[in-house]
C-alpha cells in the first residue's frame, strides 16, 4: 500500500485528484465499509471523496490515510540525490538509497 501511494504521489505531479483516486484503490482493495468506519466517515461520502472527480478536503486525506494505517511525511526535494534503488522481482521499487548534500 505504502509502495503503490508513494509511486502515485510522485507520478501525481501536484494533481490531488489521483492522489485521491489512488487512496480510493488502496482503500477499495482494504474494504471500503472498513475504511470508512475507521475513519469516522459514511461510505458513501468516502467513495465520492476518493473517486478522483473531485479534491477531497486535507483533513479528509489525513482520516483515509491513517484508517489505512499509513503515515504521512515530508522531506526536502532539493537536498537528495538518489543514487540506487532496490527492485523487487517484478520490478516494483523497494528502497530508494539517497544522498543527502
Amino acid at each position: 500500500m505504502a509502495v503503490y501511494l508513494e509511486a502515485s504521489i510522485e507520478e501525481a505531479n501536484g494533481d490531488a485528484t489521483l492522489i485521491a483516486k489512488a487512496l480510493g484503490d488502496i482503500a477499495r482493495a482494504k474494504g471500503m465499509s472498513q475504511v470508512a468506519r475507521d475513519a469516522g466517515l459514511s461510505r458513501e461520502s468516502l467513495y465520492k471523496a476518493l473517486s478522483g472527480d473531485r479534491n477531497p478536503n486535507f483533513d479528509t486525506i489525513l482520516k483515509v490515510i491513517a484508517a489505512l494505517g499509513l503515515q504521512l511525511h515530508a522531506e526536502a526535494v532539493h537536498s537528495k540525490t538518489v543514487i540506487g534503488v532496490t527492485v523487487s522481482e517484478t520490478g516494483v521499487i523497494l528502497k530508494k538509497y539517497t544522498l543527502w548534500k
